[in-house]
């Protein structure tokens, strides 16, 4: 799954990015590739609620391990614990629509219709924060859209009822992502550790409802562990790489998660967009680059503007 550069809030703020952050980012969304290619296996043989508790569980203890000894209380300690709560069921519900969608769609498309988070993210914006909607992101939001209709087109076989769960899955990261923008002064580490928590034991509760395979391979519950500990180190890579560079500087690179998943997804399930979902591909990643180019623009026209207006 897509994670955008929406816990780095807050840290470095240098234009360029040094060869360690890029390194970095580009390990983390292959993590996160990785750990999607698992997980559309696992979706072949248990139900996705399984799945889901499963990924949220393996990251509580490995976070519990991690940074518990040195954070104790403070991993929990928040000043807007409303919001985080709302903001970790934002997350549990993409994840469920993810996985879903990784069910039944190839992972390049699923990651790419994931992409078209950042272009939702400047329409809510509009609504939520109060932000313009200028023409150029207009014209940025209309590229994205033509993407994503390239991608879930009528004849394809990625136009049906599963594609809703791929963008469905982009909605609630959106609006995950305008929540994590209104506690940009929090701590990454908290920031990490609500969704997951929350995650767990949302989904524990409603465990006993789940339809629990009778029997589990000792590799299949390797594969599933070793995707929640993939999962955790890409978040722990993500935030080192933000520590080193700013946000602006190292989204370009997140964008490297849709050759990782045309590659994986070519490799290991033989699957590989045509022309057209590559174009489609092409168009969102695009837009997205252009979005973010702009608005680094703009950030720094009005930092010169506060500076220069006595």
């Amino acid at each position: 799954m897509l994670r955008t550069p929406a816990f780095a809030l807050g840290t470095a703020h240098r234009a360029h990015a040094p060869t360690q952050a890029i390194l970095l980012i580009t390990a983390s969304v292959l993590c996160f590739t990785i750990l999607d290619t698992i997980t559309k296996f696992t979706t072949r043989h248990y139900p996705v609620p399984v799945l889901v508790w499963a990924r949220y569980a393996v990251q509580v203890v490995a976070m519990l391990v991690w940074l518990g000894p040195s954070m104790r209380l403070d991993l929990v300690r928040t000043k807007r614990p409303r919001l985080q709560l709302f903001r970790g069921l934002l997350l549990l519900a993409s994840s469920l629509f993810f996985v879903n969608a990784l069910r039944w769609l190839p992972l390049a498309e699923v990651t790419a219709l994931n992409y078209t988070t950042p272009i939702i993210v400047v329409v809510m914006a509009r609504f939520i924060l109060g932000e313009r909607l200028t023409p150029t992101r207009m014209a940025f939001v209309a590229a994205g859209v033509v993407g994503m209709f390239l991608i879930v087109r009528p004849g394809s076989e990625v136009f049906r009822g599963a594609a809703l769960f791929g963008f469905g899955a982009a909605m609630f990261y959106a609006s995950y992502q305008i929540m994590t923008r209104m506690l940009a002064d929090e701590d990454p580490r908290v920031l990490l550790f609500y969704p997951a928590i929350l995650g767990t034991t949302i989904m524990s509760v409603l465990a006993p409802s789940f339809d629990w395979p009778a029997a589990m391979p000792w590799t299949h519950v390797a594969l599933i562990v070793a995707g929640g500990l993939l999962g955790t180190l890409g978040h722990f890579l993500f935030i080192l790489a933000f520590r080193r560079a700013s946000a602006s500087a190292l989204t370009p690179f997140t964008y490297v998660q849709l050759v990782w998943a045309m590659l994986l997804g070519w490799l290991v399930y033989h699957d590989f967009p045509d022309a057209l979902a590559v174009a489609g591909m092409a168009i969102i990643a695009g837009s997205g680059l252009l979005t973010m180019l702009h608005e680094r623009r703009r950030a720094r026209v009005l930092a010169v503007d506060t500076v220069t207006v006595p």
